[in-house]
């Protein structure tokens, strides 16, 4: 995705605002559309549909409360039923946090995130250059912002502020979340550094090196790659060398200040045939902690009719993948279930001036400097004087206007559920969600209602420990903070 917000121009941070994935993730496989399947009202579905956890419900009053008790449910081993082998802990319930967000029109703040409910918070991102060293491109966000509280004493520069000490406060107070610094993204995936970074030993062992050393002076927990994407064999196999080189790293570090624990590795990967098939997917499985599979951006305003942005399931009236197909490619190629985290999107793709699903649209042009056109969050949804439609054979939810034209498509409550039995069916890892600021409060939440669907979270615990950072407050663990 090329999404420009205003600071992006000056700062030139990632143009991300709704998936770690670009949108040529999932449609190359992209046919036209040759009718309208069957669709319902969203309101007139089922009973056992829409109120799956009713008893849940009613016995808590709120998402954020009932979570508290499912994470003390995991932290004494509860599972939830399922096939396949997954973390003894629980499952992955992996969220996305944006640095530019903390400082542009959405103002997302650490503080704002749903803690209880996130297994995985993945910070993005950080940038790298030509010869491998991994740097913070937005070290106001980053490092340098002053919180509430904070000292403004900015010649202080032996202690960190910005989000990395928020971030670090929270998962001081919430032992279960895991802080993994993701590297790329989409706009920084465009320029060579990626391939030439991964093509010699000698840059990815300062690319491995450069990135463990954050880890270390922030206090994180490992490390999430989003290389979008490798685009050939060889770049695919230096790609599993780079993956080497960060998990050698990240288990010497341990090694030297961690006895026994294991920092995390993971990767943001592609649902899309023509990208995937080209990655290693058996060895990419050996390497990583988790796979976090983008089953989202199947149709977006570069294609050629309206569609479904995230379905689960192929509708053979529409385009020929599904987030099924990918989740399927995947384990045939050898990435165990227990590592492939289903990710799921917070947004919406609108498809303005069309008589509905399946049908040709135009397209809002983009403006310069602003996020990309024909994009809302998922708490803006559904918009007044829409009505939600559900697509049965896809398992997909859009909203369509009469009186606009506009049909946008996103993921409701019903429609995590439905992915999140999907996941428990086949033994996956857990949900992912790009990305947090877009989501509500409450039982609309679908982080929180991925949770409770789920039943257990991954309760592993975080590090506090990190006697080497560069940072008082970190070594000091935040202890005047």
């Amino acid at each position: 995705m090329r999404i420009k917000w205003p600071h992006v121009m000056q700062a030139g941070p990632p143009c991300r605002f709704n998936s770690p994935g670009g949108r040529d993730i999932n449609t190359q496989e992209e046919t036209r559309m040759t009718g309208i399947p069957s669709a319902i009202p969203s309101s007139n579905l089922n009973h056992s549909f829409l109120s799956s956890n009713a008893p849940v419900a009613m016995k808590m009053p709120s998402l954020f409360a009932s979570s508290l008790a499912l994470l003390a449910a995991s932290a004494a081993g509860a599972a939830a039923a399922c096939t396949g082998k997954k973390n003894s802990t629980g499952y992955v319930n992996a969220v996305y946090f944006t640095n530019w967000g903390t400082h542009n029109g959405t103002n997302y703040q650490p503080a704002a995130l749903p803690a209880p409910q996130i297994s995985h918070l993945n910070y993005a991102f950080v940038n790298l250059t030509i010869n491998g060293t991994v740097f913070s491109a937005d070290p106001v966000a980053d490092t340098e912002r002053r919180y509430p509280g904070d000292s403004q004493d900015k010649s202080d520069t032996a202690n960190v502020y910005g989000a990395v000490k928020q971030l670090f406060l929270l998962k001081k107070a919430n032992r279960h979340m895991k802080l993994l610094i993701s590297i790329g993204g989409w706009t920084w995936s465009q320029n060579p550094a990626f391939a030439t970074v991964a093509a010699s030993n000698a840059t990815r062992l300062t690319f491995a090196r450069s990135a463990v050393e954050l880890v270390r002076d922030w206090g994180f927990d490992g490390i999430d790659l989003d290389w979008e994407y490798p685009q050939d064999a060889k770049q695919a196999a230096d790609m599993v060398l780079l993956l080497q080189a960060l998990r050698d790293e990240l288990d010497a570090y341990a090694a030297r200040s961690a006895p026994g624990y294991r920092f995390q590795l993971t990767i943001a990967s592609p649902a899309g045939a023509a990208a995937y098939n080209k990655l290693q997917l058996a060895k990419l499985g050996a390497i990583l902690d988790y796979v976090h599979l983008m089953a989202y951006d199947f149709a977006g305003s570069w294609s050629k009719a309206s569609g479904h942005l995230a379905h689960l399931y192929t509708n053979p009236q529409l385009v020929n993948r599904s987030a099924d197909s990918a989740v399927r490619d995947y384990i045939k190629g050898g990435v165990p279930p227990h590592k492939l985290v289903l990710g799921m999107p917070i947004y919406g793709r609108a498809f303005p001036n069309t008589t509905g699903l399946g049908e040709p649209f135009t397209s809002t042009p983009p403006t310069p400097g602003h996020e990309e056109p024909d994009t809302y969050m998922y708490n803006k949804l559904p918009k007044a004087g829409a009505v939600e439609m559900y697509d049965d054979v896809a398992k997909a939810v859009y909203s369509y206007d009469n009186r606009t034209r506009e049909l946008i498509s996103y993921d409701t409550p019903a429609v995590t559920r439905d992915k999140v039995a999907y996941v428990k069916r086949l033994g996956l890892g857990g949900s992912m969600f790009w990305e947090a600021s877009g989501d509500r409060n409450g039982s609309q939440s679908l982080i929180g209602t991925s949770l409770h669907a789920l039943g257990s979270l991954d309760s592993s615990q975080n590090l506090l420990d990190y006697p080497d950072s560069r940072y008082a407050n970190i070594r000091n663990k935040m202890a005047c903070s």
